[in-house]
């Protein structure tokens, strides 16, 4: 068998591998395994194309909470400050609506974001991005991103109910966000919230008033997968 036969059966047996692995339906995106986790829960409760808000969505398939149901047929609204990001997302997640806007908090519209060399860190909080830099983490610039409010966007993007599924990962801003959001009107049947702080030295803790607020809001903890919590509606689980 010559070298060029080889190489091209060596070619192959990679591509099936890789097709296989793509189509396998025990693979994950998330960093964790959330959307598994996720992907059963909604089965339960026979919600099997769900929708989503996918805030701080980084990548359109490495480390997404999305990705999975995006691949199934799902499609949802992804927000990315990030111009660099957002453009990737936009050319790959072409059936979703991607806005490069940050979420706000208040009446401000435009807000500074800090880019930072490990793109995943990138953040609207000045204290997080100098936390980030004190430990290495260089910012390679600043700039001026407008600001949406969260229940706008679920207001103008899902008309008939709110999205199934909300991901939230802002880096420091995650409870700020969180108790903006209008239970009495919006009630996705999950949240996953990043509740980890973040450390170069394993220092990192959970950040117990995200878990308390949606408790307060009638969600429970379905799973935790230390950087991430994963909220079901306690009503909804129970009426599944």
């Amino acid at each position: 068998m010559t070298n060029r036969l080889l190489n091209v059966i060596r070619k192959w047996r990679r591509k099936m591998l890789t097709a296989l692995l793509e189509n396998s339906s025990s693979r994950s995106y998330s960093q964790c395994g959330e959307d598994l986790i996720m992907r059963f829960v909604f089965n339960a409760m026979k919600i099997h194309k769900p929708t989503y808000l996918d805030i701080g969505a980084y990548h359109p398939k490495h480390l997404s909470n999305t990705y999975l149901f995006y691949r199934a047929g799902s499609t949802g609204v992804c927000i990315e400050p990030d111009p660099d990001l957002y453009a990737r997302y936009k050319s790959k997640r072409s059936r979703d609506t991607c806005l490069n806007v940050g979420i706000g908090v208040s009446d401000q519209t435009q807000a500074d974001f800090y880019v930072l060399a490990t793109k995943t860190l990138n953040t609207f909080s000045k204290t997080e991005a100098e936390k980030c830099h004190a430990s290495g983490q260089k910012i390679d610039r600043v700039i001026s991103i407008p600001l949406v409010k969260i229940n706008t966007v679920v207001a103008s993007n899902f008309l008939t109910s709110a999205p199934n599924l909300v991901s939230l990962d802002i880096e420091g801003l995650d409870y700020e966000v969180i108790k903006t959001f209008d239970f009495s009107k919006h009630r996705p049947e999950i949240f996953c919230i990043e509740t980890i702080t973040f450390s170069e030295s394993n220092s990192e803790e959970k950040v117990g008033p995200i878990i308390d607020y949606m408790k307060a809001n009638d969600y429970m903890v379905y799973a935790d997968t230390y950087i991430n919590t994963i909220f079901v509606d306690r009503l909804k689980w129970r009426n599944r």
